[in-house]
């Protein structure tokens, strides 16, 4: 199914492209959350004339995307966890908690879905956290895991 993109997407595109995807991934995430449009002559000619305004407002969250970046770029996090003797966590931290975290500690709303940690965060130690802010900035944090005394 071919779609106009209406924002950059890593691995995907840029603003403007005519590109080819699946017709779930074109239906269900593209067109519903107002990233592209299905490319019809007419959605082709309507993209043409607000391109500008697209690349703008683009610019704009790339301008936003490095201020929260030069906010948390390189920053370690300690979060407790309850924990077994052989230092492994009952559970583990998954990407809501640590947007939670971010949230009460720098007062940025980082979405869950911008939080990939490297590796699983299932035991007592260092990790490292990519968080995508935009499809150019990617900004790197250290988690850093330390045993609680008892349950909060």
């Amino acid at each position: 199914m071919k779609v106009i993109l209406l924002e950059n997407l890593k691995r995907v595109g840029s603003i403007g492209e005519v590109i080819d995807v699946k017709r779930g991934f074109a239906r269900n995430f593209l067109i519903a959350n107002n990233k592209a449009l299905y490319a019809s002559k007419e959605n082709i000619s309507q993209v043409e004339k607000i391109k500008a305004d697209l690349s703008k407002k683009d610019n704009e969250k790339k301008k936003e995307a490095k201020k929260i970046f030069e906010q948390i770029n390189k920053k370690k996090y300690t979060i407790k966890k309850l924990s077994t003797e052989n230092k492994e966590l009952y559970g583990s931290v998954k990407p809501t908690e640590i947007a939670k975290f971010i949230l009460q500690n720098e007062n940025l709303n980082i979405k869950p879905s911008m939080i990939q940690p490297l590796k699983d965060i299932k035991s007592i130690g260092e990790f490292k956290v990519k968080i995508s802010l935009h499809s150019e900035v990617d900004a790197e944090i250290k988690i850093i895991v330390e045993p609680a005394d008892s349950i909060q």
